[in-house]
């Protein structure tokens, strides 16, 4: 590695090269297409970002002239977070070297972004809706492109970004070095990099869709309408200090964001319809402390690195398992150790299940005493064993006696915690929601002894139809005046 990035690295505190900064830089030195995939917090950046600015040492200019600092780096990310925190990589990367920089996304000024094109810059960073106005504003050009590298390219996938990464790629020069790199490589990844890249290496540090080994996981089974009550239980019992929280959705979020702050729990909250400048508020208030909670939509569940994140907690369970993992990949991250905490509602049971197939892992489930779901549904959640000893405690119930045989994990009947034994409570708890949104028409059983009361009027109106069709014959021929 050349001396300007070797100081760079080295004012950086970086001793060691990660599992996949080992693989990859050789092979992008190399020159060679690159599919590389590691987990979150391994160093994917550098691994891409170091062999770049390395190859770009010869076209480096101290002009002045923008003539002489064309793009010759496209860097696409599928959002904001993600974007700055590459182009911030780069910058200090490149601080001992005449490379410029610039990066551009949507929701801040785009004449301040045109300013900075038109000063010109090797390397560009960028969200692909904001590039592609750019480009039909006529303030880029990638004739000179000879990389393009797309960082969380499966994130990109998910957002429906395609068809503008495929617009993009047909602006830029034919020969040029593609390099993909990703926490995870769905199947529809691969078929992508079949006709995007050119016999390209592939890197896969950890197996596909793995998480990180210094991951605590944790489910809570909790009734959702307790989910509130316990998140906020968890972080005043516990004296969590830094807390990242995963909601559905931006009225969620917002939602949550409100009701923590009832509690005296200092919480902001990001996501997509945050400006920018709020945005970037909240992530560093979150990260200097001053907010003990960061309510985040998946928006942010990719490229924030928040140094030391002790906990990510799983409000609301996402629909694709792969998001779980790039959720909890903020936490964990270079050798630190963390804990992902899941808030799984009995609606949610499908969506863990497919995320545990996806991690090959078996989550431990944790109950909370007077946050529990119902007795129906808590065997299984529970699962496995709990799942037998509730069948073997319930019949004990029914029965007057109490099965005091011990289960393989060494506890019995008599000492399982107390939220499982009412029973009673089950079918109340269960079945009340379905007669509040009944209509009292359409839910009334069918009376088939009415049935045959509706064609008795067809009778006269037989015999009218007959007499109807004799007065107008009678009327042209004037028979009817009287």
């Amino acid at each position: 590695m050349i001396p300007p990035l070797l100081q760079a690295v080295k004012d950086l505190g970086y001793e060691q090269p990660s599992p996949i900064q080992e693989q990859a830089i050789p092979l992008v030195l190399a020159g060679r297409d690159l599919m590389a995939g590691a987990q979150t917090g391994t160093g994917k950046t550098a691994a891409f970002a170091l062999p770049t600015l390395q190859r770009l040492a010869p076209h480096a200019s101290t002009s002045a002239s923008p003539a002489r600092h064309p793009i010759r780096v496209l860097v696409l990310a599928p959002t904001r977070e993600l974007a700055i925190q590459v182009e911030e990589s780069f910058r200090d990367y490149a601080k001992h070297m005449p490379i410029r920089t610039a990066i551009v996304y949507g929701g801040s000024d785009m004449n301040a972004q045109i300013v900075a094109l038109r000063k010109g810059v090797e390397i560009l960073v960028a969200t692909p809706g904001r590039l592609l106005d750019h480009v039909h504003n006529k303030t880029v050009m990638f004739n000179q492109v000879s990389v393009l590298i797309l960082d969380e390219a499966d994130r990109m996938l998910d957002m429906g970004f395609m068809p503008d990464i495929k617009r993009i790629i047909a602006l830029l020069p034919p020969v040029r070095q593609n390099l993909l790199f990703s926490a995870t490589f769905p199947d529809e990844i691969r078929k992508l990099t079949k006709t995007l890249l050119n016999n390209p290496a592939e890197v896969q540090v950890a197996a596909r869709n793995a998480v990180a080994e210094l991951v605590t996981h944790i489910v809570h089974p909790v009734a959702r309408e307790k989910k509130r009550e316990l998140l906020a239980y968890l972080i005043q019992t516990r004296g969590l200090k830094q807390v990242l929280v995963f909601c559905g959705t931006r009225i969620g979020a917002n939602r949550l964001t409100h009701q923590l702050r009832a509690n005296h729990i200092q919480t902001d909250a990001i996501h997509g319809d945050k400006t920018q400048a709020e945005r970037e508020a909240a992530l560093e208030a979150f990260k200097a402390g001053k907010t003990t909670v960061l309510v985040a939509t998946d928006v942010a569940s990719r490229g924030l690195d928040i140094e030391s994140l002790p906990q990510v907690i799983n409000f609301d369970i996402p629909h694709a398992p792969e998001d779980y993992v790039h959720r909890i990949g903020r936490t964990g991250r270079a050798g630190m150790t963390g804990e992902a905490i899941s808030l799984v509602a009995p609606e949610d049971s499908e969506a863990l299940a497919a995320i545990e197939k996806l991690i090959k892992t078996k989550v431990e489930r944790v109950l909370v005493a007077g946050f529990e779901p119902n007795t129906g549904t808590v065997a299984t959640m529970m699962g496995g064993e709990s799942r037998s000893e509730s069948r073997s405690e319930s019949r004990g119930q029914r029965g007057g006696r109490r099965d005091t045989r011990p289960s393989p994990n060494g506890m019995n009947s008599t000492n399982r915690p107390p939220q499982v034994h009412p029973l009673p409570q089950a079918r109340p708890q269960h079945k009340p929601p379905q007669p509040k949104h009944s209509d009292p028409i359409f839910s009334k059983p069918y009376e088939p002894g009415t049935a045959p009361v509706e064609p008795k009027p067809q009778e006269p109106v037989a015999t009218t139809h007959a007499k109807r069709r004799e007065r107008p014959v009678a009327a042209l021929l004037g028979g009817l005046k009287r």
